[in-house]
């Protein structure tokens, strides 16, 4: 009876920690470093690993009491949290695979625990960790080969590479609309913009007819996207506007700089398009954002004209905000180069839609909703904010501020919001001390983002505009 119970204990104790541990990791790009030194969150570590093993420890291994307290108590506590945050745990096969090492080691050590020592169980997740990880080696070999073979027997694919601070995934969909009814053309679907994020697109969608293949590429260190570069070696290259963003990885904006212009290393490289906050020149490089002469952007949508061979063109788009512009502006450049007639650009350009979670309407009437859930750079969303200073009406903000980045950019985006809104409501902790301290403007602080529909309610009338400026998950 008291083997049975141990080993349910056992079982309960090191699943939790498991599965609270395995979350934290998916959140973190299954960086441990990162959640040891990163993370937002601490007193979760607390809470889920840190007295599930100290109970453990205090109890010798197992007591009467130690089974009651994680069946009564921590398991519902779990559940609540689970439940509680937006973003849960995907069942990838990497997780499955992790928790079948934690059955397997459980199991083994739980034995040992019996025969030998209570402490040998502390064992079971450091080696699920381990052999996770070899897992990872030996899986990423097989599908990186797998998907470099399947690209070079691809005849005449040309591969576009683009990588930014941010517009990245922006400038992508832009740019397949421009060249979609030209080409076949494939594009990595949401936000993918990792080297294993890119493998995995490449096995399970790119097909032999595909002319162009168009990835984004991201990167939180130095050579992330020297990596992807080197393993796709694209033959066009899209640096975008380099900025603040990610400074938490990166420290400065000269580390930021050089790490995307690793992009422009492959060996193929035929043509670049470079914002000039790339600082760079050369052969074969062009700088994109001096070729605009004039924007005007209003809640109706954005125009603005190019110079392009010394010829002023001129261009209408249903989409939002003036950053936009420069975001068509490369993709302009592009098509063009690939073969793309003026018309064919214009027309398809005045039929592109927003970008999901990037300033897109989402109603105009009762309320005037926009969604700028994806803008998470100082500059884009005081650009967002100057748009919607143009609104006659009540102006009201749900921002959680600027993720990654450091305390005088959210200052500044403060200062903006009191400029520009009559209402803010901020739905994240990070930056709440910052904001408290800056807002001149009523507003509301979020104790947990699941308020947030009531404080809408509570807050706005029809007529109002709301703003949803970036987002952050919950476990910010």
């Amino acid at each position: 009876m008291i083997n049975a119970a141990y080993f349910a204990y056992i079982t309960i104790l090191n699943f939790c920690i498991a599965f609270y541990l395995i979350s934290a990791l998916q959140w973190y790009s299954y960086k441990i470093k990162r959640i040891f030194f990163h993370y937002h969150k601490p007193l979760w570590h607390l809470y889920f690993l840190i007295i599930p093993y100290f109970v453990y420890v205090f109890s010798f291994g197992f007591s009467w009491f130690s089974l009651m307290y994680f069946v009564l108590i921590h398991l519902p506590i779990l559940y609540l949290w689970n439940k509680g945050i937006d973003k849960k745990l995907i069942l990838t096969a990497k997780v499955k695979w992790f928790f079948a090492f934690v059955l397997i080691f459980n199991i083994i050590f739980s034995i040992l625990s019996l025969e030998i020592s209570f402490l040998f169980n502390l064992l079971t997740l450091p080696f699920a960790l381990f052999f996770l990880k070899l897992y990872e080696l030996f899986s990423n070999f097989y599908y990186k080969n797998k998907a470099k073979n399947k690209i070079k027997n691809i005849k005449n694919l040309k591969i576009i590479l683009i990588t930014a601070s941010f517009g990245k995934t922006s400038i992508k969909n832009f740019l397949y609309e421009l060249l979609k009814d030209k080409f076949n053309v494939y594009k990595t679907p949401r936000s993918v913009n990792t080297l294993l994020g890119i493998v995995k697109d490449i096995n399970e969608n790119i097909n032999e007819d595909i002319e162009i293949y168009i990835a984004e590429a991201g990167a939180r260190v130095s050579g992330d996207i020297l990596e992807i570069t080197n393993f796709l070696n694209p033959q066009i290259v899209i640096v975008g506007e380099i900025g603040n963003a990610h400074l938490e990885y990166f420290k400065n904006i000269e580390n930021t700089r050089m790490t995307k212009l690793e992009a422009l290393s492959s060996n193929r490289l035929q043509k670049a398009f470079v914002h000039s906050s790339t600082q760079k020149s050369g052969e074969n490089i062009e700088i994109y954002d001096n070729k605009i002469l004039n924007i005007e952007a209003n809640l109706d949508g954005l125009k603005f004209s190019l110079c392009l061979n010394n010829e002023e063109f001129e261009f209408e788009s249903k989409i939002l905000g003036e950053f936009n512009a420069y975001n068509l502006c490369v993709c302009v450049l592009c098509a063009k180069f690939l073969g793309v007639s003026i018309e064919n650009i214009k027309k398809n350009i005045s039929k592109i839609e927003a970008v999901e979670h990037r300033l897109k309407i989402i109603s105009k009437e009762p309320k005037f909703i926009i969604d700028d859930g994806f803008n998470g750079n100082l500059n884009g969303m005081i650009l967002s904010y100057k748009l919607c200073e143009t609104y006659d009406g009540r102006r009201i903000i749900v921002t959680p501020g600027i993720i990654e980045t450091n305390e005088d950019e959210n200052i500044k985006l403060a200062k903006s919001i009191n400029e520009c809104f009559d209402f803010v409501i901020i739905s994240a902790k990070i930056n709440a001390s910052i904001f408290k301290k800056e807002l001149t403007i009523p507003s509301v602080f979020l104790k947990d983002k699941s308020e947030l529909v009531e404080v809408l309610s509570q807050n706005t009338n029809e007529g109002d505009l709301i703003l949803f400026s970036n987002d952050a998950p919950s476990f910010l």
